[in-house]
């Protein structure tokens, strides 16, 4: 994993090792099929590959089709370490498409990995099944 600043973003960037991984666990193939995560974008959007080797964003939530951006990484591409984000991921208890408040200090957190995985995968099973009016994911 490389993390670090570039500009005014906050980059994660996985292995391929980590890429698949992440792409499993944060069920990559229910959102988005075709696409793999190769990393994080400032926290809030993942960086993804198509099966054609094309970058985007979108937002970790809602992870869908539709809020895809193309995105390309910067060149070069020279990250300066932040020892104090390292292994965290900045979050919002209620997310933003929720009606969370990004600048209510009560709703922000940071997470571990893990936690993030299984905070995205939840909420986004939860827009899922708003979107469909079943209450189900």
């Amino acid at each position: 994993m490389n993390e670090g600043w570039i500009n005014e973003d906050h980059l994660v960037l996985f292995s391929e090792e980590e890429s698949n991984d992440r792409t499993q666990k944060y069920k990559v193939d229910k959102y988005l099929p075709g696409f793999r995560i190769i990393g994080l974008r400032g926290w809030d959007d993942f960086i993804v590959l198509s099966a054609d080797g094309s970058m985007y964003i979108v937002p970790t939530i809602p992870f869908a089709p539709q809020y895809l951006e193309p995105f390309s990484l910067p060149t070069p591409l020279n990250l300066e370490s932040d020892q104090r984000f390292i292994g965290k991921i900045k979050w919002y208890i209620k997310p933003i498409v929720f009606g969370g408040d990004l600048r209510a200090k009560e709703n922000l957190t940071w997470l571990n990995h893990e936690q993030h995985q299984q905070a995205v995968t939840w909420w986004n099973d939860q827009h899922r099944a708003l979107a469909r009016g079943d209450g189900k994911s």
